[in-house]
This record gives structure tokens, C-alpha cells and sequence, in this order.
């Protein structure tokens, strides 16, 4: 028995030691993947506690990955990493119901604003819209930094503020024939580049650097000569302002 504790406690203490080494090499990926998420959360949040966040996935990762599947380890970290992330920061949700209400009015004001001028609305132009100042645009700009935590693809919200889905899964019928869904999915690739070439010139170039180059946010921030809060406010209202259209988009499909 003692013989069988020992070689237990050995195996443990070797495991652990194997985990603290690959933690190690793949920590770059665990900050990396927090330097992206930044674009999109307040200056109050520490990027520390992504990375902490980050961690757990990368243990979880290291528990669960099967090579067997054919897939890449830091493919599928870098999920799990991401997820652990957005965990950690959903049980944080400081985002107050009003301050969901206020982004939501502030999307289909850009929306309705841009819809009839035929062109980008300004800050100043928003206020004017909403009946408020320039300052209070900016503040909740800065709130929905925490909305747009989902890239493209993801996540667009319902009608209270909270998850409806992904665009896609709002606008494609999942029983449709397959010939169909593909012709529908390339209309909406299409709306979706429209949509981006009508934004201003540097929230398209904040697109571009972050979803196509894979940038982080100070990566960004070298490249466009700028702060890290002005980024974070370009991407904000990027994102918003295209889903308004979606948004829009869906309405008239409906």
C-alpha cells in the first residue's frame, strides 16, 4: 500500500509538473487572446483577470484535448481559452438594465440617423438625435464596449438587450433546402460587406486590423497612431452601427 501511495503521489506531482510546463509555453496565447478581447471592455477591467480567466480554459484544454480528432492543440485552446474568458466575464455583468436600454436606443438612433442622411452619423448628430450631449454618447459608447464582446459572426441582441442568436441563425431557416441556405448565406456576406464599405474609413481599417490581421488592441493602437480607448470607441461604434442595419436588414426580410 505504501508502495502504490507513493507511486501515486509521484505521478501527481510529475502531471503537475507537466502542466505547469505546457501552461508555461502556451501563456503568450493566453495573453494574446486577452489582448484581443480588450477592444471590446472598459478601461476599468484588468487584462490580468482575462488572463486568469484564460488560464482555467488552458487547463481545461489540456484535460480534454483528444489528438485522435486531427485537430491542432492551440486550435482548440484557443477556444476554450476565449470561453473561459467570456465566462469569467459574464458572472462580472456590470451592465445595468438602463445601460442596455440607453445602447439599445443609441443603435436604432444610428440606425434611423444613417438611414436618412445616406451616410455615417456623427457623435454630435446622435446627441442631437437622442436629445442628450456629446459626452453622454461617449459614455455609453464606452458601456457597449462590453456588448461587443462577440466578433461578427456571433452574437447580435434581442429586443431586452440580451443574446437572440447569431445573425444567421436570425436570418437563415434551418429547414431550408441547402441549395437555398447557401444563396441566402452569400446575400448576407454580401449586405455584411456592403454594410462595412458604408462605415467611416478608420472604424472600417479597426475592422480590418482586428478580424482580418488578427490584431490586439495595442497592436492596433502602434498601427492607427492612436490611443486604446479611441480604438476601443471606433470598434464600439462600428459594431453598433452595423447591427442597426442587421438589424434593420432582418426587419425588412420579416
Amino acid at each position: 500500500m505504501k508502495v502504490d501511495l507513493a507511486a501515486h503521489a509521484y505521478e501527481a506531482e510529475a502531471r503537475g509538473a507537466w502542466n505547469s510546463r505546457l501552461i508555461e509555453q502556451y501563456l503568450p496565447l493566453v495573453r494574446r487572446i486577452a489582448g484581443r478581447l480588450a477592444i471590446s471592455l472598459p478601461p476599468h477591467v484588468d487584462e490580468d483577470d482575462l488572463v486568469g480567466y484564460g488560464v482555467f480554459g488552458l487547463l481545461d484544454a489540456l484535460e480534454r484535448f483528444d489528438q485522435a480528432r486531427g485537430v491542432k492543440f492551440e486550435t482548440y485552446a484557443s477556444v476554450r481559452i476565449r470561453g473561459a474568458m467570456l465566462d469569467g466575464l459574464r458572472v462580472m455583468d456590470w451592465v445595468p438594465h438602463s445601460a442596455r436600454q440607453k445602447i439599445k436606443q443609441l443603435q436604432e438612433a444610428m440606425a434611423e440617423l444613417e438611414a436618412q442622411l445616406g451616410r455615417p452619423a456623427t457623435v454630435e448628430e446622435l446627441a442631437g438625435s437622442l436629445g442628450t450631449n456629446v459626452r453622454e454618447v461617449e459614455s455609453v459608447l464606452v458601456q457597449s464596449q462590453t456588448l461587443t464582446l462577440s466578433s461578427l459572426d456571433e452574437m447580435v441582441t434581442g429586443d431586452d438587450g440580451g443574446a437572440a442568436g447569431s445573425a444567421l441563425d436570425l436570418l437563415t431557416d434551418a429547414t431550408a433546402e441547402q441549395a437555398f441556405a447557401a444563396i441566402e448565406q452569400r446575400e448576407q456576406h454580401q449586405f455584411l460587406a456592403e454594410a462595412i464599405a458604408k462605415l467611416p474609413e478608420k472604424e472600417q481599417l479597426v475592422l480590418a486590423l482586428y478580424y482580418q490581421e488578427e490584431l490586439t488592441l495595442k497592436e492596433i493602437a502602434a498601427v492607427m497612431q492612436l490611443s486604446e480607448s479611441r480604438i476601443c470607441q471606433l470598434h464600439s461604434q462600428a459594431i453598433l452601427r452595423l447591427r442597426g442595419r442587421l438589424s434593420r436588414y432582418k426587419t425588412s426580410l420579416l
